[in-house]
């Protein structure tokens, strides 16, 4: 990075900052969706994401892939895995905001990289440093916290973080682009959507139709809502080294945050307090320890840039997996 212009650099940073912004603010769209349901704002998101997304791929003519992918049954298969896990992330966050529990689903994300961690444990035996355990232990304390303060387990957040790492990790073993990812899940989402979508019209439950111009234009937007952040993020996927994202991707959780406090009044009783601030330990712990061994990585590679870069997302867990898709 240190050869790039300066303007590449600030341009990278404008970009990360509208890419996590957005998904920051993005609790403030869903509820202008109502009086749709969860389940059809998520049927609309899968369909216009899909046009607007297969749109682009038009205008670039960047359609190689889809013949590589369709000659790959394995690759394939996971495609379907990570649009299901997805599927999931997007309702569930959908129907969290629009019921009242921003702040618990602002959770998380903040969780998602401990669970990363965890995960990457259990499934793919990786070998964690001392203060990466007693990251993982002490967001499990929070989690425990947590559950005693809302008299049952934070399951809108760990439903959250759980379907964020798997989709992480199956994005790892497909290893496709941004857009050219969103639009293979997409693909995949696309008939059941719109046959719910019809199927919802039939039965006279649909809001696209009888709710004015103004509400059907709001559905149609959704794909702009989930397109316009990768946009954003590939721009600055690019300019900026990734231990950079990887701290810019805390905006997002701390934006949902403080919407669902201030904005939505969320209620946050000294125990929530506490478990939030146990979280926050943790994810400073992850924090510092892979800056720490970013910079140890660089000295011993003589300052090479591409090296620390990938020390940096090896160890914080929090930029392995794609976040343009996972997000809100």
């Amino acid at each position: 990075m240190a050869g790039e212009p300066k303007g590449e650099r600030r341009t990278g940073l404008l970009n990360g900052f509208a890419a996590y912004g957005m998904w920051g603010l993005v609790p403030l769209f869903w509820p202008l969706l109502k009086p749709a349901g969860a389940m059809e704002i998520l049927a609309h998101r899968m369909v216009w994401s899909l046009v607007l997304v297969a749109l682009a791929l038009l205008v670039i003519r960047r359609w190689a892939w889809a013949g590589e992918l369709l000659r790959q049954p394995r690759r394939l298969a996971l495609v379907t895995v990570a649009a299901a896990v997805i599927t999931v992330n997007w309702g569930v966050y959908i129907w969290a905001v629009n019921s009242g529990h921003v702040v618990e689903a602002s959770l998380g994300y903040f969780i998602n990289p401990l669970v990363t961690i965890a995960m990457g444990v259990l499934l793919l035996k990786e070998r964690l440093r001392p203060v990466q355990w007693a990251a993982v232990g002490v967001g499990f304390a929070a989690v425990l916290v947590l559950t005693i303060g809302y008299g049952r387990p934070p399951w809108i957040s760990l439903c959250l973080a759980f379907s964020f790492a798997t989709y992480g990790l199956v994005k790892k073993k497909v290893s496709l682009g941004g857009i050219e990812s969103l639009a293979a899940e997409t693909a995949v989402q696309f008939v059941p959507a719109l046959a719910y979508l019809l199927w919802l019209s039939a039965h006279g439950g649909s809001t696209f139709t009888s709710h004015g111009a103004g509400h059907a234009a709001l559905l149609a937007v959704t794909g702009v809502v989930t397109a316009l952040p990768l946009v954003c993020f590939g721009a600055a996927a690019i300019r900026v080294p990734l231990s950079t994202l990887g701290l810019l991707q805390y905006l997002a959780p701390v934006f949902q945050f403080l919407l669902g406090i201030l904005y939505f009044h969320e209620a946050m009783p000294p125990e929530r307090w506490a478990g939030f601030a146990l979280v926050w330990l943790a994810l400073s712990l992850l924090t510092a320890d892979a800056l720490r061994t970013a910079r140890q990585a660089a000295r011993t590679l003589g300052g090479a840039i591409p090296g620390a870069r990938a020390a940096t997302a090896a160890v914080s867990g929090a930029v392995d997996a794609d976040p343009v898709d996972a997000t809100p």
